[in-house]
C-alpha cells in the first residue's frame, strides 16, 4: 500500500505473542493486531526489539511476517524487522515480506561484530540495493553497542531506498541533530523509540513514535500524537502525564534489566490480548511479581480510561 513521505504517526513495535514452547500463539495474534488497528494506529512495526527478534525461531519469524499481512491486509502499513548478523538473512526475511505484503523493512546494525562507520555505510548501502521494499534505518546502540552516527546517516539518506530512521538511543540531543540535518529533506522520516520522550522529539520536528504502550493502550498514544501535531497544550500535558504515569509503574516493576517487555507483555495478559510468555533468555514475571503488577495496572488502566473517556477533541 502507499504511504505519505515523510511517515508520520504512531507505529507500535508489536510485541509477538509466544507459547510456552516459543512458538507463535496464533489465536493471540489477531487479537493484538485488531486492538492496535481499532485504537487509530498508522502502522505496525513487528521484529523490532519488543518483539523479541534476536530469540526468535526463523520459523518463527517467518510466519509472523505472513500472517501479520494477512491480517492486516492492507488497512495500514506493515513494517518488519530484518536485523540478522548474517546478511543473506536479512536479505531472505526481505523477501518473505516483499512476498507477504509488507510495505517497509527496517535493520538496525548487525550486533557481536566489531564494525566501523565506513563498514556501516556500505553494509547498509548493499542492503538497500537488494531489498524489495523501502528502508528504514534503526538507532539502537543500548543494544547493538554501536551508534548510527550522524554523517552515517545523511550519507546513507542520499541513497534513494533508504526512507528513514527510527532512533531509540534517548539522546535528545542526537535526535535534535537528526531533525535539523534533515531539514531540508521533508521526505526523510524520524521516528523516536522512547516513548517518555515523544512529545520533546516531536517538537524538535521529528514526525512520531515507535511506541511500545501502544500495544497496550494504542489510543492513548494516537490522541497524543495528535494533540501534538494541533498544539494543543492542555490536552498534551495531561495525555503525556499518563504516558509517563504508566511508563513509571508498568515498565520498572523489580530490578530486572528486562523490566519494560516483562511488564509490557504481562500487562498485555492481564487485558486478554496475549499469554505474557516471553522467549528465552528471558522469562516472564514470577506469579508473586505479576500479582504486585496486577495492582499497579489497575491504577493505570483506570487513569487512562478516565483520561480517554473526557477527551471530547476531534482534530
Amino acid at each position: 500500500m502507499s504511504f505519505p513521505k515523510p511517515f508520520r504517526g504512531i507505529i507500535p513495535p508489536m510485541i509477538t505473542p509466544l507459547l510456552p514452547d516459543f512458538s507463535l500463539d496464533e489465536q493471540s495474534l489477531p487479537l493484538v493486531i485488531e486492538h492496535m488497528i481499532k485504537g487509530g494506529v498508522h502502522g505496525i512495526f513487528i521484529l523490532g526489539t519488543t518483539g523479541e527478534f534476536a530469540s526468535l525461531s526463523y520459523a518463527v519469524k517467518e510466519k509472523l511476517i505472513r500472517k501479520t499481512c494477512e491480517i492486516v491486509a492492507n488497512r495500514i502499513p506493515v513494517l518488519v524487522g530484518i536485523t540478522d548478523c548474517s546478511f543473506q538473512e536479512s536479505l531472505n526475511l526481505s523477501s518473505i515480506a516483499s512476498n507477504s505484503g509488507a510495505d517497509i523493512v527496517v535493520a538496525t546494525t548487525p550486533f557481536y561484530v566489531n564494525v566501523g562507520q565506513e563498514e556501516l555505510v556500505n553494509y547498509f548501502l548493499q542492503l538497500a540495493d537488494k531489498v524489495d521494499l523501502p528502508l528504514f534505518l534503526y538507532n539502537m546502540p543500548s543494544h547493538t553497542g554501536i551508534t548510527l552516527e550522524l554523517e552515517t546517516v545523511a550519507a546513507l539518506a542520499e541513497h534513494p531506498n533508504i526512507i528513514g530512521i527510527k532512533d531509540s538511543s534517548g539522546d535528545q540531543s542526537y535526535f535534535e541533530s537528526l531533525c535539523d540535518r534533515f531539514r531540508e529533506n521533508p521526505e526523510f522520516t524520524v521516528l523516536v523509540g522512547p516513548e517518555e520522550i515523544l512529545c520533546e522529539t516531536m517538537s524538535m520536528g521529528g514526525h512520531g513514535g515507535v511506541t511500545g504502550g501502544a500495544n497496550l493502550f494504542p489510543e492513548l498514544y494516537v490522541r497524543l500524537f495528535e494533540a501534538i501535531e494541533y498544539q494543543d497544550k492542555e490536552q498534551v500535558q495531561r495525555l503525556n502525564e499518563t504516558v509517563h504515569f504508566l511508563s513509571k509503574n508498568l515498565y520498572s516493576h523489580g530490578t530486572y534489566q528486562s523490566n519494560y517487555l516483562k511488564g509490557l507483555k504481562a500487562s498485555m495478559a492481564f487485558k486478554g490480548l496475549c499469554q505474557g510468555n516471553l522467549a528465552l533468555p528471558l522469562c516472564a514475571y514470577s506469579e508473586t511479581e505479576k500479582a504486585s503488577l496486577k495492582l499497579k495496572f489497575n491504577e493505570v488502566d483506570r487513569l487512562v480510561s478516565s483520561v480517554l473517556s473526557s477527551f471530547t477533541t476531534n482534530y
